[in-house]
């Protein structure tokens, strides 16, 4: 297959969903399904990126895929899990080595679709007291808690821990076998960010971002 007809399919790969019985972890394993995946890890990676908050971008793409009924983001916190901030993470954060830091890890979930695990090291000293409060005595999501001091988002590294298709697939596209399950591995692509407000680091985190953003059926 040519480069320009592979690209073709690429334009229509989300249209092409449509003709699946079910997406996630029940799309086929065809060359057509890789590039759908393809197509809808990329889409989501642009958003993100482009976006100051992973949690509006989440509940957008749980919305437009009608995944539940309630497309609300909502974050587990998970308590018993520590993680502690390293050096160069601190000077990210431009603080220095005894400035207190408080650690979250949460999972950020839509319905029952568990989109994106986060580790947030976050400086309760450049937040204002009720939303330290918040943070502290809530399964809030950060960006949320956060959004009214208008933050914005740097991220500094971006991790593809799956690709569909292999390095030269437009050349060479993969054999289908439309009867077996496309094994897709837990967690898709990861981001690290620094959030800033008030021209200052108030946190950084590490997000990884998991298949169930693919798991949605077509046709509801």
């Amino acid at each position: 297959m040519g480069r320009g007809r592979a690209w073709v399919f690429a334009m229509l790969g989300v249209a092409a969903l449509a003709t699946q019985a079910a997406a996630g972890p029940n799309w086929p394993d065809t060359f057509v399904s890789r590039l759908e995946a393809l197509a809808l890890m990329e889409t989501l990676n642009a958003s993100l990126l482009a976006s100051n908050s992973a949690t509006d971008t989440l509940q957008d793409w749980c919305a437009g895929h009608h995944m539940t009924a309630d497309a609300t983001i909502h974050a587990h916190l998970l308590r018993d899990v520590q993680k502690p901030i390293s050096a160069a993470d601190r000077q990210r954060l431009e603080i220095g080595a005894h400035e207190p830091v408080i650690y979250r890890r949460v999972e950020l979930a839509c319905g029952d679709h568990i989109l994106s695990r986060a580790d947030n090291w976050y400086v309760p000293a450049r937040l204002t007291p009720a939303i330290d409060r918040a943070l502290e005595t809530s399964d809030i999501p950060f960006g949320r808690a956060v959004k009214s001091l208008r933050p914005r988002r740097q991220t500094f590294a971006v991790l593809i821990l799956w690709r569909p298709l292999a390095e030269g697939w437009e050349m060479a596209p993969p054999a289908d076998h439309p009867d077996s399950k496309l094994v897709v591995p837990p967690v898709l692509f990861e981001h690290r960010a620094v959030v800033y407000a008030y021209g200052k680091p108030i946190s950084e985190v590490d997000e990884s971002y998991t298949s169930d953003i693919l798991n949605f059926r077509t046709g509801q």
